[in-house]
Formats: structure tokens, sequence, C-alpha cells
């Protein structure tokens, strides 16, 4: 008998730890199962060959809503080449409907609902050892059968850790889980839908923590809904990384900014400069709108916390937002896209809102008058007080936001740039407008070429400061860009040539000239010309761990 759990994951180098985990509680069956990994950028005629050639005796799939259009179409052909294959689904995009999704595929044999380590565990010991009757195995919902019977909370210290072999997850991200639930009840989330939190075991998770630094993986994400819900258990795992740190692994963590407590901001501030990043979901600061999410959030503690992170200037920090919520109109995203700009994040990401299938927001839907895509992801597309029109603005918006602050490749001459608008959000929405009238959403300007056109943008709108905007491109390019020959847009340096040269030479780096205090953060600052150049020699061995910028040595000649 072979059974096959089968991932189509959104990138390579994502990984699916649904389908390790479930492999990994039913051990006693492991040599029965198999796990096949695809991705959605994979073709579905190259899916269904390689699932034809391992000829499992049962399928079982890993549902979201990001594969969930790939799992359908895999759905229609399988039959027609394994026509005696058994077919399951899980995860959470089939659910919450999964009486729907068995009428809509007949083909089906059934669908686990909800955690699926128990359940898994029992249907493994169904087609191996056929000790049970399939109506017995509870937590599945069959054909003309319905709900077996609801399963209980899986104790998560139960589950084994999966990662031994660490071989198979070469260059791909790792996943850890060290609770599960939230406390919290947003209306958009599925994790609203089981408030009780449970953790593992802390000292297991020390060990296992410990199996990452010893093999020094790249990175370990958590996928702890609310990390530090419980302040004694995200306490005692940043003071473990803290204390065993291999200077190599970053652990990512999502977390709710404003219950941080002092004994753990004290931590944090100690861990070295790339050792954690936080992702903070904002989602909006309109109060009427994080009533009616159900969103328990103190935005001026929010502020506080974030301005003591990046004091001490080692932690990356990831703040959310969400258009498309309830009260929320495009005069409203404006401000709070301003209010969370102002905090200066390392990226700050716009999301648009997923109506998911389960959740308090789905149910809610008709009543705000939200209309959303009929197929996953499920992304709004209008509402009461947002119009569909303004939705495009803000995906142009985002897109501004994420070539030229996410990338942080622009920092200084963003800087200034800002000072040309009444507020942020404008700056990135003329940017967008200047995008759509130049043609670059369709014929996207390369990486290189983006420096260019922001040159040309800034001087349609502040023409007055090109020279400081030539100025500041060519010092950011430098810091990210290791260039072979100067930017065009680069002043000319004729008259410093032989100091230049020297200047390398005593060096033995990358040197050029500058006549602003460009390696000032201050617009204002950057403003003020110097008379006398400063040479400033670009350090590509050594990089700041945060946005992997250049060291930088300042030389003012006497």
């Amino acid at each position: 008998m072979k059974l096959l759990l089968t991932a189509v994951n959104a990138k390579y180098i994502h990984s699916n730890p649904a389908v390790y985990s479930l492999r990994a509680y039913a051990a006693e069956f492991k040599e029965s199962i198999e796990i096949a990994e695809y991705t959605i950028n994979n073709k579905a005629e190259a899916i269904l060959a390689d699932l034809f050639k391992r000829k499992p005796e049962v399928i079982a799939f890993s549902c979201y809503i990001w594969n969930w259009d790939m799992i359908q179409e895999l759905l229609a052909e399988l039959p027609k080449i394994l026509p005696q294959t058994k077919l399951w689904l899980g995860g959470p995009e089939v659910s919450y409907d999964a009486s729907a999704v068995l009428e809509q595929y007949p083909q089906l044999t059934g669908i686990m609902v909800g955690e699926g380590e128990e359940t898994f565990l029992e249907l493994a010991g169904y087609y191996c050892r056929g000790d049970r009757k399939l109506t017995d195995v509870s937590g599945i919902c069959l054909p003309g059968v319905g709900m077996t019977g609801e399963r209980e909370l899986t104790d998560i210290s139960r589950i084994p850790f999966f990662y031994e072999e660490l071989e198979q997850f070469a260059n791909r991200i790792l996943y850890y889980e060290s609770s599960r639930g939230c406390p919290y009840r947003c209306s958009y989330c599925l994790s609203s839908i089981d408030k009780k939190v449970r953790l593992r075991d802390l000292e297991t998770v020390k060990w296992e923590l410990q199996f990452f630094l010893d093999h020094n993986v790249p990175q370990v994400k958590f996928v702890d809904r609310t990390f530090n819900c419980n302040h004694e258990h995200a306490c005692g795992i940043w003071q473990y990384l803290l204390e065993h740190d291999n200077g190599v692994t970053n652990f990512h963590f999502e977390i709710s900014a404003d219950i941080l407590t002092r004994e753990e901001l004290a931590i944090l501030r100690r861990m070295r400069p790339g050792l954690v990043q936080l992702e903070i979901g904002v989602q909006t600061t309109n109060p009427d709108t994080l009533r009616e999410i159900r969103r328990t959030m103190n935005l001026e503690r929010l502020r506080e916390v974030v301005e003591r992170i990046h004091e001490g200037r080692n932690i990356h920090v990831h703040l959310d937002l969400i258009a498309g919520l309830p009260y929320e109109d495009y005069g409203s995203f404006v401000t709070s896209f301003n209010a969370v700009y102002a905090m200066r994040p390392d990226q700050l990401q716009l999301g648009f809102l997923k109506v998911l299938k389960g959740s308090y927001m789905h149910e809610k839907a008709g009543s705000y008058g939200i209309n959303y895509r009929s197929v996953p992801p499920y992304e709004v597309l209008y509402s009461k007080w947002i119009s569909y029109e303004e939705l495009l603005k803000l995906k142009r918006v985002e897109e501004m936001v994420e070539l030229y602050y996410n990338s942080n490749q622009f920092c200084h001459t963003l800087k200034v740039l800002e000072t040309a608008f009444e507020h942020p959000f404008r700056l990135y929405e003329r940017l967008a407008a200047y995008y759509e009238e130049n043609g670059y959403f369709l014929n996207s300007p390369s990486r290189a070429y983006r420096y260019d056109v922001l040159l040309a943008f800034a001087c349609t709108v502040d023409a007055e400061h090109e020279a400081v905007y030539r100025e500041t491109l060519t010092y950011d390019m430098y810091l990210r860009e290791k260039c072979k020959s100067r930017p065009a847009f680069a002043a000319d340096l004729t008259p410093y040539g032989e100091k230049l040269r020297l200047a390398k030479r005593d060096k033995r780096e990358h040197a050029d000239v500058f006549f602003y205090p460009v390696w000032e953060t201050d617009a204002d600052r950057i403003m003020q010309r110097s008379s006398s150049p400063a040479f400033v020699h670009f350090c590509y061995e050594r990089r700041n761990p945060l946005n992997h910028d250049a060291e930088v040595i300042v030389e003012r000649p006497e």
C-alpha cells in the first residue's frame, strides 16, 4: 500500500510543513507513506505524469487558496489515468465546506477536516491494516455520510520533529510551529475560529531550535499566529536564541507589538543584528474598522514599541496593512498608510482583504457590501466604502512601494523626494501615475534602470533639486551594487580624478566623491550641499545584515 501526501507550493523555496507533520505523526506507517511536492509554476501535465509514475493507491492533497486552482485541475484528470487510486483532500481551503466540495467532485473518497495528524494516523491504519471501518475515523467528511464525528484538538507537543533529514529541505525556507491557535478574534482570519492556544513543550522547542543552530540553516520561519501571546513561552525561546546564537541563522516571528513586555524588549535589544526579524500586523489605524473586525490593538503603544525596536538597530521590522476592510474608504486607507509609513518599517506590506471561507468576514460580506473574486484567493473587488477603481489605484501604489521602498535600494533618495509631497502616500500615488503614463506597468524597468526612472520622475516634481537626486541615487546605487562603471546620471568627477585615483589606491575599495552628507538619513541634512568633496569608500565585503548595504568609510580631505 502506498499513500502519497501531495503538496503544491507557491514557490520552490517554500516547503509544506503540513504533509511532513502528517507523515511524522503516522511514523508507524512510514514505509507506506511518501511525500510529493510541486509548485503552482509546474505544468499540470508534468505533475500528472509524476503522480502516474509513482502509482499510489491513495493520494491526499494539502489544499490552500494559492494551490486550489491547480488541485482542481488535477482532480479532473487523475481518475482518467489512475482510476483505482483513492483521492483525499485536506487543509483550510476545503475544511469549511467539505460537503459542497464532495458534491462538486464525486471522484473524491473523502475530505480530512481541520487538524489532520490524528485523523491521518487513523486513515493510514484503515488503509494499511484494515483494522477499522472508514466511518469509524473521526474528523472526515464522506460522500453520502457527511461528518463522521468531531476530532479533538491535537496536543502539538506529541508531534514528532520532522527536520532530521535536512537534505530534502536544501535551499528552502524551514517553517516551524511552537504554538497553535490564537487568542484574538480578527474577523478576516481563520485562526479566530479556534481561540484555544496550545504551546509546544518549551524544552522540546529548545532542543529542536538547537538542531537548526547546529546545522547553520539560513532561516527558520515560525508559523505561530501570535508568537508572543504567551510571554513566558516567548521569553524562553528568545532568551535561548540570544544565548545560543550561531552567528548565521535568522528566525522570523509574527508578533503583536503592543503587548511586548519590557523583559521581551530587553532581550530583543541584546540580539545580534539579523538574528531575528519581526512581522507585525497593523492592518489599519481606523478605530471604527478595528472595532468592526474585532481586532484588539493599542496603536500608541505599537508606535512606541516599534520606535524602541528601531533604536536597537538590530532587528528587521515588517509592518502589514490590509486594504478593503469595512469602514475604511480610500481616504482612511491613506491615513493608515501614512501612519504606518511614519514608523519607518524595513518592509511595508500592502495586502488586500481576502474573504476566506469559514471566517466571520465571510459571514458578514453581504452586509458590508463586499464583493470579492469567486476563485482563490477570494480577494476583495469593492465594498460599500471603497470602489474597484480605488482598489486598482492601491494595487499600483502597492507595486511602487514594493519596488522602491521595500527593495531598500533608494533609501536616501526617497527621504529627499518625500519632502516634495504633502505626505508620503502622495509620492507613491504620483509615482504609480507616472509609471502608467509611461507604460512601465506593461514593460517593467530592470532593477538598474529603476534609478533612471526615479530620477526622471523626481525631475518632473522637484526639478530644482535635480543635482541632489543625482547624487543620492548614485550613493544609493553604490550602497547595493559594486558598479563596474559610474551610472550615466552621476556627476562629472573629472576635476577630482587624481584625488579619487589615490583614494581608491589607498583604500583598495570602491570609492567615489560626494558633496552632500548623504551618509546621513535626515532629508534636511542631505539637502545641505558642502563646498568640499568627501571621498566615500564602499566596502562590499562587509554589509549591513538588515538591509545588505555596503559598509561605508567617509574621508574628507584636509
